[in-house]
């Protein structure tokens, strides 16, 4: 009996790594007349290509996107998803390429995850999940992260990616179908805030009008979830829905680890743990902003040169490690801050530009070594003014940057299933101070769902069947 139920389980181990492959022979759903044909992913056991090798998909000709809509599709192919690139998820995904608008108003080709759980479900609700790439280097991008046979997240540094990918299935499990925009662009401008919301509006266009998603078009239920890069992401999209995309219908916006201001998170930054980071977002936001690249150019010591040129191409952890506690300021032999180019920069960056239209669940560590509570603070404040807003916004006392994600993010999940469920939020705000988001015990089942989604993805085992 021992011998042959061993054999049974080295069977569906097999079977379990196997499964994506099988399902990527499947047929996909008809694609509309003016759709693009949706191409398969790489044959067992070719490795996806990453972007920078992969222009065709990445880095379209001009002429293929320039005339289209913003959120229209450009190229669409299956691909196969995978915990730590090693590790296949059942479900189904598809890589789009959109076009979107930089920061100057030229169209861009745009890339974002479409990810859809298996089950059947009515009306099924679309998360827009803003991963924290935090990252300068195109093959950090979550689209080539996500991908089963890519590059470690270990070998790349692309840790948070990884991570963050959890929450993702957490959603899934819902029954919610997922799409994850590579939110900074194919220049990969990490804290453009502007340009990350954009993108990530017309990914939810993209993924409303791919057929084999499901979803009822303009009528779709959409949420936004981002935690700190990826909150910058989801808290200008809450703010440009009105004037960039006022036809979708999004429902609520969860985001915490705030950098309501890119400003106070250099200063806070400067001979600190975190100023290896925020030197990569000096580095992203001036590949969008001309006249902060200018100034780093003329005003940049040499050590400065040659650490943002070490920066150029780098994901996260390694950003993080090179140069922690450095002098980012004494790297210049100006002021930045008096600068009026780097000011009107850092002014056109900075969240509370507009009010949302939809619900918005916040929060922060007070004792956020990365980003500090005085802007999200601010923000809150700014957002209130206005009698329309409907914000509910937590201080955690006991948590820091980097674990407050894990432990915020059952709460906001719990908020948007409200939000999906159609329950309303009266107009107006308020503040919670709590010891720590993890007291909450209405949280603790949606971890252990997770756990034991991602033990059983391990060995095949569909995510959102049921549903």
């Amino acid at each position: 009996m021992a011998k042959h139920a061993s054999k049974l389980l080295a069977l569906s181990v097999a079977l379990a790594a196997c499964l994506p492959f099988v399902l990527a022979t499947s047929a996909a759903a008809d694609p509309a007349p003016d759709a693009p044909a949706i191409a398969p992913p790489p044959a067992f056991p070719i490795p996806p290509m990453p972007p920078g090798f992969d222009p065709a998909f990445y880095r379209p000709a001009a002429d293929r996107f320039a005339d289209l809509e913003p959120g229209q599709l450009i190229a669409a192919r299956q691909v196969n998803l995978a915990n730590l690139s090693l590790l296949p998820v059942n479900i189904d995904a598809w890589q789009l390429s959109y076009r979107s608008t930089d920061t100057g108003g030229e169209p861009i080709a745009a890339v974002a995850t479409v990810i859809k759980p298996r089950g059947d479900m009515p009306d099924r609700p679309l998360l827009s999940y803003q991963i924290a790439e935090d990252s300068t280097g195109n093959y950090c991008m979550p689209s080539y992260q996500l991908q089963m046979g890519s590059i470690p997240a270990p070998l790349t540094g692309s840790i948070l990616v990884a991570a963050q990918f959890l929450e993702v299935q957490a959603a899934l499990a819902q029954g919610w179908a997922v799409v994850v925009p590579d939110h900074q662009g194919p220049d990969s401008a990490y804290a453009a805030g502007p340009l990350a919301g954009r993108i990530t509006l017309d990914g939810i266009r993209a993924a409303q009008d791919f057929a084999p998603m499901g979803l009822p078009g303009d009528n779709t239920r959409v949420g936004l979830m981002g935690y700190s890069g990826g909150a910058i992401a989801t808290g200008h999209t809450a703010e440009l829905k009105q004037s960039y995309a006022p036809e979708l219908n999004i429902v609520g916006a969860a985001e915490g680890g705030i950098p309501a201001d890119l400003s106070a998170a250099l200063k806070l930054a400067n001979r600190n743990l975190s100023s290896g980071l925020i030197m990569a977002g000096v580095v992203g936001v001036s590949r969008e902003y001309p006249a902060l690249r200018e100034f780093l150019e003329r005003h940049s010591t040499p050590l400065g040169r040659f650490m943002l040129a070490a920066k150029d191409q780098l994901c996260a952890s390694y950003q993080s490690a090179l140069f922690p506690f450095g002098d980012n300021l004494g790297m210049l032999d100006a002021d930045p801050f008096s600068d009026p180019g780097v000011v009107d920069t850092l002014a056109k960056t900075r969240m509370g530009q507009q009010v949302p239209d939809m619900p918005m669940f916040m929060f922060q560590a007070n004792m956020d070594w990365l980003i500090p509570v005085g802007p999200v603070n601010t923000l809150v404040d700014t957002y209130c003014a206005d009698p329309t807003a409907r914000v509910r916004y937590i201080r955690d006392h006991f948590s820091e940057h980097l674990t407050l994600d894990p432990i915020g993010a059952p709460s906001a999940l719990l908020w948007l299933r409200d939000r999906f469920a159609g329950v309303p939020v009266a107009q107006g705000c308020s503040t919670g101070d709590v010891g720590s988001m993890m007291l909450d015990a209405d949280t603790w089942r949606v971890w252990e769902e997770v756990v034991g989604v991602t033990l059983a993805a391990a060995f095949g085992a569909p995510i959102g069947a049921g549903r």
